[in-house]
């Protein structure tokens, strides 16, 4: 099978023309703040769009059809291409020189993950600090349209689901109604962004820090303007609470979003993975709600303001904001929960393998696929005793294909592998054993924090150059659901047919 490489390119030169007007828009907020980055942002983003003209120019005559080869490669090295490029900002304005810490930041925003290795956040300027949180902003769209329009035709476990609960995308074709979906999803979520924005800013953020954290936000990212993170606000609940309502939201799957704005409420209570996401974020909060409240020293984080432990309100509100944070992989920090008690420790460790439901900005495994591994489980036990019984597995009231259970099942197999693989690789750097686990979950869940040296008052800067490049790869293969990245290293991809 001959790739279609024309087509192929052409698109690499869109997404370098989309990546460069991005620059521009941050070399704007550079020249509105005074910062003395606007010229070197610009030129950033003038050899971005030229190589992507270039590419366009060249690639311009090609046929339209991409087969499924095809939509894999434009998958996994359109992510690359943007990242690279992604990269100019930081190395043309000397932010970040070193071009391993660069691409690591960059692809860390991409991915949404939100690792870091700024050691001063505050420091940086602003133009620079923009740009980092237009990457998340840029990533979080990109994976609305690989959930409604790609990722479903090349037969991902999974988001096959959230194909068949969006209202256009087919199986087998790009429906012509998959650029109307698309359209009114980014409409959401350019309008949650600007809600968001203006609420943190009433809220008493200022503009800057409200619109940054909101493009963080809403692509469950993690990036903050304070190296504090949202710790910084905790003399300010009710700029936490404001976060922790867009991370819902993020984490929920924006077909949702957009059937309850069409009024089709029954649409949003009756859906099975909205309720699960739903009673497990309270279930969570409860737990570590009751832990924190009779065990842990909320005073001993480095980050955190002194709080009584008393106040009800007050652990309510952090168990509930790292909960969602960490579910929904956004990464930002309220208090240093590894301080808390081993066992909480333990406790949002695990946590970072659930992830947000399909179809939303979110990482990680993804709440759908826990769903019906579970269901899946239960009536194994069931087939066992009446071995001629029919019992599909059911979602939303719906049977569900056999080929879909078991690539789900195949996907949780491949998930937990490249997780120990990833760990064994931290391990082989000289990690210490709690830090190589918590960089290869959080990585892979493109959740920011972790634990061990890595939690959540450290960043990545001390990592050795080989484990960022580690991280970088992991981050993009959990961005990108494993197997559209795995697959190529496979050689019977490769092969012609």
């Amino acid at each position: 099978m001959r790739f279609n490489y024309k087509i192929i390119l052409h698109i690499f030169g869109l997404l370098l023309l989309f990546n460069g007007g991005f620059m521009l828009l941050a070399s704007v907020m550079s020249w509105a703040y005074n910062d003395g980055m606007a010229v070197k942002i610009v030129l950033a983003g003038i050899v971005t769009i030229l190589a992507g003209v270039f590419l366009m120019f060249k690639t311009r005559e090609h046929k339209k059809e991409l087969n499924k080869h095809d939509g894999y490669i434009v998958v996994a090295f359109g992510w690359i291409i943007m990242a690279l490029s992604g990269t100019l900002p930081y190395v043309f304005t000397e932010t970040i020189p070193s071009f391993t810490n660069a691409f690591f930041e960059t692809m860390s925003g991409y991915t949404t993950t939100g690792a870091t290795i700024l050691t001063d956040i505050e420091r940086v300027p602003e133009g620079i600090l923009f740009w980092r949180s237009l990457t998340h902003w840029i990533g979080g769209m990109g994976i609305i349209v690989l959930a409604i329009a790609i990722l479903p035709l090349l037969g991902i476990g999974g988001m096959q689901l959230f194909a068949a609960e969006a209202p256009g995308p087919s199986a087998d074709k790009l429906h012509p109604r998959i650029t109307d979906t698309a359209k009114r999803l980014w409409l959401i979520y350019v309008s949650y962004t600007a809600a968001e924005t203006l609420l943190l800013k009433l809220a008493g953020m200022s503009f800057f820090d409200a619109i940054n954290h909101s493009l963080s936000t809403l692509s469950t990212g993690g990036f903050s303007t304070k190296n504090a993170s949202l710790a910084h606000w905790n003399d300010n609940p009710l700029i936490q609470y404001i976060v922790m309502l867009f991370m819902f939201l993020a984490g929920t799957n924006f077909v949702l979003s957009y059937y309850f704005f069409k009024g089709k409420v029954n649409r949003v209570t009756k859906d099975e993975e909205f309720k699960l996401y739903f009673k497990f974020i309270l279930v969570f909060t409860v737990i570590a709600s009751i832990i924190i409240y009779f065990g842990a020293d909320m005073t001993s984080s480095t980050i955190s303001h002194p709080m009584v432990l008393g106040e009800v309100e007050s652990v309510l509100r952090h168990s509930l904001f790292q909960v969602l944070a960490i579910i929904t992989t956004t990464g930002f920090v309220s208090a240093d929960y590894t301080m808390w008690t081993p066992f909480l420790v333990v406790f949002f460790f695990g946590l970072m393998f659930l992830g947000g439901s399909s179809g939303s900005t979110a990482g990680g495994v993804k709440v759908v696929r826990h769903l019906i591994t579970i269901r899946n489980g239960f009536l194994e036990f069931k087939r066992s005793l009446h071995m001629n019984a029919i019992l599909p597995v059911r979602y939303n009231k719906r049977a569900i294909s056999g080929d879909i259970v078991f690539n789900i099942l195949g996907f949780f197999i491949l998930y937990m592998l490249s997780f120990i693989v990833g760990a064994l690789g931290f391990a082989a750097l000289g990690l210490d054993f709690s830090s190589a686990i918590g960089v290869a979950a959080s990585s892979l869940g493109n959740v920011g924090p972790a634990i061990g040296d890595y939690g959540p008052v450290n960043n990545f800067y001390q990592m050795p150059n080989i484990g960022k490049w580690w991280c970088s790869f992991l981050m993009l293969i959990g961005r990108l659901e494993l197997f559209t990245v795995l697959i190529l290293l496979t050689p019977f991809f490769w092969r012609n047919r």
